[in-house]
């Protein structure tokens, strides 16, 4: 995570950077606009849709490395990621049981589909869709009560 903090602060200072050198750019293109004249009526020095999209740009990576450098102090320990000797595995967590040869995840992203299907077409088309979803989502939620793999 330590690594993570310093490539976030250094985009941080890439990004400061960048949005410094989009605003000279803004101002010496606009003067050298205005003084040939070849642009009609009162424009702005600044282009402001740029320079505050990579302002916030910069504020954003200050954000999440100070989130980050925060959370790297307070974990009291360093992560598996941070140290030279540690496995591949040792980084691995456990990720929870899903079932292998499930068909529910299937037909609920079915029904989802035809719930934002009926959004733009028709509504009935949504209702059907929350009505599979429905069996969908207990189907999945109670696999393992019946069938094969009870338990």
């Amino acid at each position: 995570m330590r690594v993570n903090v310093i490539l976030f602060w250094i985009l941080t200072g890439f990004f400061v950077l960048v949005t410094i050198a989009y605003t000279v750019w803004s101002l010496i293109f606009n003067a050298q606009q205005l003084a040939s004249q070849s642009v009609t009526g009162p424009g702005t020095p600044i282009e402001w849709v740029g320079t505050v999209a990579l302002g916030l740009s910069a504020v954003l990576s200050a954000f999440i490395a100070f989130y980050l450098s925060r959370v790297h102090r307070a974990q009291g320990g360093e992560l598996p990621e941070d140290t030279v000797g540690a496995n591949i595995d040792d980084g691995d967590p456990e990720m929870g049981f899903f079932s292998p040869y499930s068909w529910w995840p299937i037909i609920l992203a079915a029904s989802l589909g035809l719930i934002f299907l009926g959004l733009a077409v028709g509504f009935w088309i949504s209702i059907i869709g929350v009505g599979v979803a429905t069996i969908a989502l207990v189907g999945w939620t109670y696999e393992y009560y019946r069938g094969l793999f009870a338990r």
